[in-house]
C-alpha cells in the first residue's frame, strides 16, 4: 500500500483535533511516560493513497482531553517521533470512541502508575531501633522533594526551526533509530555521522532521548559527544544529563558527569548534588553510603547549598540503619548532620538525638561529656528518654564499668511501659562481670529466664563469658551442657571461651575433650584450632600437633595463620626438630608471615648450623596451584586492573558476602594468595577474620594474565584457553562464579562474545562434557544439565573444598529427568536479548 502526507490543523488549547478514523498502531511500544505539553505544532498524517482527502469543514471535532493522552502513555507508544506522530494523530478519534472507560477511571489508573512510579523511588525506611537495627523518621524521603529542586532552564532549537531540509531528515532519522539499538550499535552509527553532524545537532538528539525517557540512550549520545574535537562543555546539557541517570538510580553514571562539571571548574547545581545523594542511598553496593557522605559533605562545603530536611534524615537514617558495630565508625558524619540541622535552623527529629547516643554508646572509649549534653537538649525540646535511649545509655556504662550509674539507668527502664529488652539484662551482667562479681551476673542471667521466659543465644554468649574469665569451671560447664541441650546456635563462641579456659588453667585433658565436642556439635574454625594447637605443643605431643596443623593446612575452610606457624615453629625449635624447624621457617619466609621476636634468637643460631651460606630472599611466583586457580577465578568472573603503562598488575578478590560458599572459599584464597596480599588486606595481629575483599600487591608478574584476560580494561576470553581448562580451573571457575540449581544442575557463569563462548563450549565438549548456552543480559550461563552435571561433577569434586561438596554436588536423583524446570535461567526458552537468537547446534543452545 502507498501513502503520501497530509497535513492536518494545529492543535488548539483545548486539545480538539480534525482527522479521519484509521486503525490504532503501537508503533515502537516503547514506553512513554511524560504528558505531551500544551504547546501548537504541525502534524503529518499517513493515508492510503487514493483516499478522499476530507473536508475540514465537514469532519467531526473530537474532544480528547487528558485522558486520550493518558491511553497514549499507558500503551506505551512514542508520540514524540514525528514520522509516528502521524499515525497517532489520526488514530485518536477511533481510540477516543472505543474506550469504554470513564475520565475517573482514567484518572483512577494515573493515580495507581504515578504510585508505581514513587514506590520505585529511594526508600530509606527502617524497622524500628533495636540492638542491631536503626530508627525510622516521620518526615518524608529525601527522593520526594525532587519535584521541587528546580534544575537550570534549558532550551533547544526544535527540528523545524533548522533551515537544511536533509539535516532535519537526518536528524529525524537519528532521533528514530540510535534508542533502539545497543551501545555498540549506536556509537558506530554516531562515527559514520561525523562529516556533517554538530553539538547542536548531537544536543538535539541527546535532548529527544531524554524527552522521550531513553536516558541511557541519551546518556551515551552525550559521552560520545564529549570525546568529539569540536565539543564545547554545557553545563545545562551535563546538569540535565546527570539528573535524569540519578533519577533512574545509575549513580555511576550520574557521578561521571558529576566529576565532569567539577573539572570543568564549575559548581554543580543543587539538584544534581540532592539526586546523587540520593541515588547513592538507593543502592546496595557497598561503599556508596561513605560516597553519599562525600557529595553531602561537598554540596555544603563546595557547593554552599543548604539541603532540604529530608534529605539530611535520608543520610542520618542509612548511617544508623546497619548494626552498631559498624554503625560507630559514622559518628562523626552524624555530628556533622546535626550540626547542620541547627546551624540552618531545621527541626531536629527526636530519633537524630537516639542515634547519636545509640552511637556514642558503641565507641571504643565513651564520650559521657557529649552523651549528657545531648540528653540535655533532648530535655529542653521537651523530649522524653525512652526506652532506647535508656538501653544506650546501660551499654555505656556497662562499657565503662559503672555499676552505679548502670543500676539507676536500670530502674529507670522498670518504670517504663514497654517489656524490658533482652539487651538491657546483658548489659548488667556485664557491668557485674567488669567489677569482678560473677555471681551476681549468674543471678541476673536467671533472673532473666523468669522474666523473659527464656534466655537467648546472646545471653548464654555472655554469661558463659563471664564465668570463663572468672575461672568458675563447674558453673561454666553446667551452662555450656545446659547451652547445648536448648538446641540453640550458634556454639563456637562458648567453646572458645570454655577451650581458653582450660588452656589458662592447664587442664589439656578437658579441652581436648572440648575440641572433641566441638567437632560433634558444629564446624570449628581456625581459632579453636589455633587453642588445641597450643595445648598439643606445650604438653610436647609433637606428633599429634603436627597432624592438627597439617589438617589445617590442607583444609580450605581453616588454613594456617601465622599464629599457628609460629606455634608449631616455637615446639620444633624446643624439641630439637631443627630439619622440620626450616621448613616450617621456608613457609613462613614465602607466606610473608611475622615470625616472634621470642624465637628468633634460637632459630638464627639453627639456620647458622644448617646454612654455611645464607639464602637470598625467596623471589615472588606463582606456583602450579595458583596459576590454576587464577584462570579458573578470572573465568569467574575476577577483576584485574593495570596501570597506565600497563606494567605493573592488580587483582581485586571479590566474594559476596551473601553467598554460602564465598563465605567459605574466601579463606582458602586469602591463605592461597596471602604472600601476594598487600599490607591492607591481610587481618590484624591475632585476628583470624578474613575479609569479603582483598587486593594484591601491584606487580609485573601478573602481566600474562591480564594480556590474557583483561587486554584493555574489559574481561576477555584467551585464545588458548582450551589449553587451560583443567579440572582443577573448572573447579574454581564453579566454586567461584558457578551456581547449583534446586534441581541439581550446574551453571557457570561466563562473559565474552559468542565466539568465544563457541570456543569453550567445543573444549569442554572435547572433555565428554556437554553444555547448554544461555544469554541473560551481558553474562552467557553455560548449564550442565541433567547426567552431564554429574560427569562435570566426577570431573571437577577431588579440587572441591570438602566444606563446600555438600552445598555444590550434583543431585543424582533429581537429575533423572534431565530438566531445568522452575528455574530462573531456562535453557528451553530463547536467550534475553534486542537481536534474533541464532542457533550454534545441538551443542550450544540459542544465543544471541
Amino acid at each position: 500500500m502507498e501513502f503520501f502526507f497530509l497535513k492536518t490543523n494545529r492543535w488548539k488549547k483545548e486539545k480538539t483535533i480534525w482527522s479521519s478514523s484509521l486503525c490504532f498502531s503501537s508503533g515502537s511500544r516503547r514506553s512513554w511516560l511524560s504528558r505531551m505539553d500544551d504547546s501548537k505544532f504541525q502534524t503529518q498524517a499517513l493515508l492510503p493513497k487514493g483516499s478522499k482527502k476530507k473536508d475540514s469543514k465537514s469532519s467531526q471535532v473530537v474532544p480528547l482531553g487528558r485522558h486520550v493522552f493518558l491511553l497514549i502513555s499507558l500503551s506505551g507508544i512514542n508520540i514524540h517521533s514525528p514520522m509516528s506522530r502521524a499515525l497517532h494523530v489520526l488514530s485518536l478519534h477511533t481510540l477516543a470512541t472505543s474506550c469504554d472507560k470513564s475520565a475517573a477511571e482514567l484518572q483512577s489508573i494515573e493515580r495507581k502508575r504515578n504510585k508505581t512510579r514513587r514506590d520505585m523511588i529511594l526508600r530509606s525506611g527502617v524497622q524500628e531501633l533495636s540492638e542491631s537495627q536503626g530508627f525510622d523518621f516521620d518526615s518524608g524521603s529525601a527522593a520526594n522533594d525532587l519535584k521541587f529542586l528546580q534544575s537550570p532552564s534549558f532550551q533547544v532549537k526544535e527540528l523545524e526551526d533548522l533551515p537544511e531540509q536533509w539535516r532535519r531528515s537526518k536528524l529525524a532519522w537519528l532521533c528514530k533509530e540510535l534508542p533502539s539499538h545497543k551501545p555498540a550499535t549506536l556509537i558506530r552509527i554516531l562515527n559514520a555521522q561525523r562529516k556533517w553532524i554538530n553539538q547542536e545537532d548531537v544536543t538535539y538528539i541527546a535532548v529527544h532521548c531524554i524527552r522521550i525517557r531513553e536516558n541511557e540512550a541519551g546518556f551515551r549520545v552525550y559521552k560520545w559527544m564529549v570525546q568529539q574535537n569540536w565539543f564545547q562543555f554545557d553545563f545545562t546539557l551535563a546538569t540535565k544529563i546527570a539528573d535524569y541517570m540519578g533519577k533512574e538510580r545509575k549513580f555511576s553514571k550520574c557521578r561521571e558527569i558529576f566529576d565532569d562539571i567539577i573539572n570543568q571548574g564549575r559548581v554543580p547545581s543543587e539538584s544534581t548534588f540532592h539526586i546523587l545523594t540520593v541515588a547513592y542511598l538507593s543502592a546496595p553496593v557497598k561503599g556508596c553510603l561513605e560516597e553519599a557522605c562525600t557529595i553531602y559533605n561537598r554540596m555544603i562545603q563546595l557547593g554552599g547549598y543548604k539541603p532540604r530536611l529530608s534529605l539530611h534524615n535520608s543520610l542520618f537514617r542509612a548511617l544508623v540503619s546497619n548494626p552498631g558495630g559498624s554503625s560507630k565508625y559514622y559518628l562523626k558524619q552524624a555530628e556533622f548532620i546535626l550540626h547542620n540541622l541547627v546551624t540552618l535552623g531545621l527541626e531536629v527529629h527526636q530519633d537524630i538525638y537516639v542515634g547519636l547516643i545509640w552511637l556514642h554508646s558503641y565507641q571504643d572509649t565513651i564520650d559521657r561529656e557529649r552523651i549528657t549534653t545531648l540528653r540535655g537538649e533532648m530535655q529542653q525540646t521537651g523530649i522524653e528518654e525512652g526506652r532506647d535511649v535508656l538501653v544506650s545509655i546501660l551499654r555505656a556504662y556497662a562499657k565503662e564499668g559503672d555499676v552505679e550509674e548502670a543500676e539507676r539507668t536500670w530502674l529507670k527502664l522498670l518504670q517504663c511501659d514497654n517489656s524490658l529488652p533482652s539487651q538491657a539484662f546483658i548489659y548488667r551482667m556485664e557491668v557485674h562481670a567488669k567489677v569482678g562479681e560473677p555471681m551476681k551476673a549468674l543471678e541476673i542471667f536467671r533472673g532473666m529466664q523468669e522474666h523473659v521466659g527464656s534466655n537467648s543465644v546472646v545471653a548464654y554468649h555472655k554469661i558463659i563469658e563471664v564465668l570463663s574469665k572468672a575461672q568458675e569451671i563447674e558453673l561454666a560447664e553446667n551452662l555450656m551442657g545446659e547451652f547445648l541441650k536448648s538446641g540453640l546456635k550458634p556454639l563456637m563462641p562458648s567453646f572458645i571461651d570454655l577451650m581458653n579456659m582450660y588452656f589458662n588453667l592447664s587442664l589439656h585433658d578437658k579441652l581436648e575433650s572440648a575440641f572433641s565436642q566441638c567437632l560433634e556439635k558444629c564446624n570449628p574454625n581456625r581459632t579453636i584450632y589455633n587453642i588445641y594447637l597450643d595445648s598439643l605443643v606445650k604438653t610436647g605431643n609433637l606428633d599429634n600437633a603436627e597432624d592438627i596443623f597439617n589438617q589445617m593446612h590442607n583444609s580450605g575452610a581453616i588454613g594456617v595463620s601465622s599464629r599457628s606457624c609460629n606455634t608449631i615453629l616455637g615446639g620444633y625449635l624446643a624439641s630439637g626438630e631443627y630439619v622440620k624447624a626450616e621448613k616450617i621457617y621456608d613457609f613462613m619466609c614465602q607466606k610473608k608471615y611475622d615470625i616472634d621476636s621470642s624465637l628468633m634468637e634460637k632459630l638464627d643460631y639453627v639456620l647458622s648450623l644448617n646454612r654455611k651460606v645464607v639464602k637470598k630472599p625467596i623471589s615472588l611466583k606463582l606456583s602450579k596451584e595458583q596459576r590454576e586457580i587464577l584462570v579458573g577465578l578470572l573465568l569467574g568472573g575476577l577483576r584485574m586492573e593495570s596501570d597506565e603503562e600497563r606494567r605493573n598488575h592488580v587483582i581485586h578478590f571479590e566474594l559476596s558476602e551473601s553467598s554460602g560458599v564465598h563465605s567459605v572459599l574466601k579463606r582458602h584464597i586469602h591463605h592461597q594468595y596471602h604472600e601476594w596480599l598487600n599490607s591492607l588486606s591481610r587481618p590484624s595481629d591475632g585476628s583470624d577474620d578474613v575479609p569479603y575483599r582483598f587486593t594484591t600487591i601491584a606487580h609485573s608478574y601478573f602481566g600474562f594474565y591480564a594480556d590474557q584476560f583483561w587486554p584493555k580494561g574489559r574481561p576477555v576470553i584467551p585464545k588458548l584457553i582450551h589449553r587451560w581448562l583443567s579440572p582443577r580451573v573448572l573447579a574454581y571457575w564453579y566454586m567461584y562464579g558457578g551456581h547449583r540449581t534446586s534441581s541439581g544442575d550446574i551453571l557457570l557463569k561466563l562473559k565474552g562474545s559468542r565466539e568465544d563462548i563457541e570456543m569453550v563450549v567445543k573444549t569442554l565438549k572435547s572433555k565428554s562434557l556437554d553444555c547448554r548456552v544461555k544469554r541473560k543480559g551481558r553474562v552467557f550461563w553455560i548449564g550442565f544439565l541433567g547426567s552431564n552435571s554429574l560427569w562435570f561433577w566426577k570431573l571437577t569434586e577431588p579440587y572441591i573444598l570438602d566444606d563446600l561438596k555438600d552445598l555444590l554436588k550434583a543431585d543424582g536423583q533429581a537429575l533423572e529427568n534431565g530438566t531445568a524446570e522452575n528455574q530462573n535461567i531456562s535453557f528451553d526458552s530463547e536467550s534475553d536479548s534486542e537481536e534474533k537468537a541464532s542457533n550454534y547446534g545441538d551443542t550450544i543452545g540459542q544465543l544471541s
